[in-house]
């Protein structure tokens, strides 16, 4: 192998490894679906893909976007599960007939920990508003053994979320087929 062919691949093998370490960098808490039917139950699960640079995760907080009527948390082992309610303005009309006063508005599930070599996932059954077309942003706060990430960032308008640093996981909308 000649000088210039292994500079070559030093080279890419330095660049390769500098975009990888962008993505892992960018990795964030994400939300699958990306996309449900507007007026439906939706099972959401939140994946987080590491820790706090290099800091195993306690706790995840989820903020509940408006227009979510319901919302269950899944219960994990090792973690506790905190939820958080707030009174509604005024009272709605819920799915099954029944007067809605209060909503969920947060849910924390606290414990683990989890190492930042792992990733573990985090559900919510939610029941969506019908408003197809709408994305719901659903901002997560991870709080680590040392160090908080905050992926609360919300696009403008005309915006995309990928130039976000901590983009909020987000659940788009569609119309029921």
């Amino acid at each position: 192998m000649t000088r210039d062919s292994r500079l070559w691949i030093g080279t890419v093998i330095a660049a390769v490894a500098a975009v990888a370490s962008c993505n892992a960098a960018r990795a964030h808490v994400t939300v699958q679906p990306a996309d449900a039917p507007a007026n439906s139950y939706a099972h959401l699960v939140f994946t987080a893909p590491h820790g706090c640079n290099g800091s195993a995760t306690t706790a995840l907080r989820i903020k509940l976007p408006e227009g979510i009527l319901s919302a269950k948390p899944q219960m994990k082992p090792g973690w506790n599960v905190e939820i958080k309610s707030r009174k509604l303005e005024a009272p709605v009309q819920g799915p099954h007939g029944k007067s809605i006063t209060d909503v969920v508005d947060e849910v924390a599930w606290r414990g683990g920990p989890l190492p930042d070599n792992l990733y573990d996932t985090f559900g919510l059954i939610v029941r969506l508003p019908d408003k197809p077309g709408q994305s719901l942003y659903f901002p997560v706060v991870q709080e680590c053994e040392q160090g908080v990430e905050r992926w609360i960032e919300i696009p403008s308008a005309g915006q995309g979320s990928d130039n976000l640093r901590a983009p909020a996981p987000a659940v788009h909308l569609k119309a029921k087929h």
